[in-house]
């Protein structure tokens, strides 16, 4: 199926995705990142599926979540009837169960249920027994034990678990599909309708913390909720998405593993969190960020496991042909090794953003900012990677300077607002160092634009948060020329594509989608011109794009008019609300950053 058919159901430990035609392709166990998961969205159904539907229907006539949460209604009708099929993961304990509820609503309808399990991205099929206590099966293999526990018989056919039963107006019929660590043995029988109930409980008070209202409160409220889904309870830590190599060109080689967490997200992230109610978030976020980076700053990474975990070594599934034939599928980023100084302005100002927040700040932390500050001096003349993580060879690249001039004046703010201990006069000559060198080196006066690196001719729409950062102000000439020749040179149908993909700056094959966040950017640089008409025309562009319950891919292919890219992902849906905040809130995320007023 296309990525947009899939829909997110998760627990705040792990995360599945669910398909229009009732199955469940993408599971991981027991967090994001683990190897034990279904893998049918890259290798076929032979690789894990989970599929419960009608006989001889294939898609629903229509699917929902349940308010805001994250229980999953999809709805089926046949020529014999109508049948639902609600699809949740319970907030959990210890334990980590999928539960999958089929109700009868008018009729009687047959029903197939089919289960390929399979862990560690599809290579290992498990020994799988049925239960001594009734009606399911126990699978086994190495560290990993599922256990399948329903109230209808269940068969094994050709290494697959079937079951073919009726359903009729105002039955149910449960399954629940439970992972553990096969050494602690068949994981506990839960009471499927009580772990609805408690779901429901769960996601109506977290949603009734909620401050989003307004012209676009469902979306921002859809979004959030997806960032809570992305969350790892236990440490706070957000990933980018929950999936790995869904390709960013059908058929390529641009595919990443994005199950981890990238500082480059941070700052926009937190104020999401905290401007929709979610203090409580937004400090285990920042919380988790300051563990991550702790120690030597020259060991500061670009992105962490969900835990701060910080090897993530990159290898490739050769059994695997990957979604729609992209390859190669892979586990593991080796970006995170690269040298990439934005991320040390995104610390600064995450930490700054969070202290005028009202999220108490600590001695040990700004300790460590100093520290930063005191190897940003000395390396921030250097080429690095960049934002977009370019595996071409390093470059100086303009917005990685920038955001170093974002550090400074981060830390200067600091001790300016908030009585923090530091050298401020040394700092504002740093910073104003730095802010020349940008303005010197990295603009172009005959193309009048900020260039992607210094000394070039190509354009990159992270140059987009000049503005939004308070480098510049919007009504700067020379943002203004910046703005106009990215809309000019790398918008499609109005999108916004990261740059012109070429190999020699990248080391890819060139061709990607447009990129959704660099796409809310120019919004929000519209929003902050005085073009309120422009911006939100653009937005609504944008909100058009997602699926119909309200998810985002990283990318968009305006000619296939398909999604593209790991699924769903956090930072187009963190610009989604950032610019709806900026639209239409009195509290707007770019002012709150930058610290001027939008026209």
């Amino acid at each position: 199926m296309r990525i947009e058919d899939y829909a997110l159901i998760g627990d705040c430990h792990s995360a599945a995705l669910v398909g229009r035609d009732g199955s469940i392709d993408w599971l991981c166990w027991p967090r994001f990142d683990s190897p034990a998961c279904f893998a049918a969205l890259l290798g076929g159904p032979k690789h894990g599926r989970w599929r419960i539907a009608p006989a001889y229907v294939k898609l629903c006539t229509r699917r929902a979540y349940r308010g805001d949460s994250l229980i999953l209604e999809t709805e089926f009708e046949t020529a014999e009837g109508a049948v639902s099929v609600v699809d949740f993961m319970p907030i959990r304990s210890t334990q980590c169960d999928l539960v999958r509820l089929v109700i009868g609503r008018r009729g009687r309808v047959a029903m197939d249920m089919e289960l390929v399990l399979r862990f560690d991205y599809g290579s290992s099929m498990p020994w799988v027994t049925k239960l001594p206590e009734g009606n399911g099966v126990r699978a086994i293999a190495g560290p990993d034990l599922a256990a399948l526990r329903t109230t209808v018989p269940v068969e094994g056919e050709g290494f697959t678990t079937v079951a073919r039963f009726e359903v009729g107006e105002g039955e149910i019929v449960p399954f629940d599909l439970a992972h553990q660590p096969s050494h602690l043995g068949v994981p506990k029988a839960i009471d499927p309708m009580r772990a609805l109930a408690e779901t429901e409980l769960y996601w109506a008070k977290w949603g009734e913390r909620c401050t989003v209202r307004g012209e676009w409160g469902a979306a921002v409220r859809r979004s959030l909720i997806t960032l809570k889904a992305l969350t790892y309870g236990p440490t706070g830590g957000i990933v980018a998405a929950p999936t790995t190599s869904l390709p960013e060109r059908l058929g390529g080689v641009r595919n990443w593993d994005y199950r981890f967490c990238w500082l480059r997200d941070a700052t926009l992230t937190l104020l999401a969190l905290m401007d929709g109610g979610y203090y409580d978030e937004a400090g285990c976020w920042r919380e988790w960020l300051v563990r991550a980076v702790a120690g030597s700053p020259e060991q500061m990474q670009i992105m962490y496991g969900i835990a701060g975990e910080r090897r993530m070594p990159e290898w490739e599934i050769e059994w695997l042909p990957g979604y729609e034939g992209s390859r190669p599928v892979r586990v593991g980023n080796a970006a995170a090794s690269q040298l990439q100084l934005d991320t040390y302005g995104e610390v600064m100002d995450v930490l700054y953003q969070a202290c005028k927040g009202g999220l108490a700040g600590s001695e040990a932390a700004w300790g460590m900012q100093r520290a930063l500050v005191g190897h940003l001096e000395r390396v921030w003349q250097m080429p690095d990677e960049g934002i977009w993580e370019v595996r071409g060879g390093r470059r100086l690249f303009t917005y990685s300077k920038v955001m170093a001039w974002v550090a400074v004046d981060r830390a200067i703010k600091m001790v300016e607002h908030f009585g923090s201990p530091g050298p401020l006069e040394h700092w504002r000559e740093l910073r104003a160092r730095i802010h020349d060198d940008v303005c010197r080196r990295g603009f172009d006066a005959k193309r009048n634009s900020f260039v992607q690196y210094y000394g070039s001719q190509e354009l990159d729409a992270s140059l987009l948060l000049i503005p939004i950062t308070g480098f510049l102000p919007p009504e700067d000439a020379r943002v203004l020329g910046t703005v106009e020749a990215i809309r000019r040179e790398l918008t499609v149908e109005g999108f916004v594509m990261r740059y012109r993909t070429r190999e020699y700056i990248d080391g890819l094959p060139p061709g990607e989608g447009v990129f959704l966040a660099c796409s809310f950017w120019l919004a929000d640089n519209l929003a902050l011109q005085g073009r309120h008409e422009e911006a939100r025309e653009l937005f609504e562009k944008l909100l058009a794009l997602r699926n119909d319950v309200g998810l985002l891919a990283e990318e968009y292919d305006p000619a296939a008019k398909r999604l593209l890219g790991n699924y769903p992902q956090a930072f187009s849906h963190v610009a989604l609300i950032t610019t709806a905040m900026n639209l239409g809130s009195r509290t707007k995320p770019v002012e709150q950053r930058a610290e001027q007023k939008a026209a």
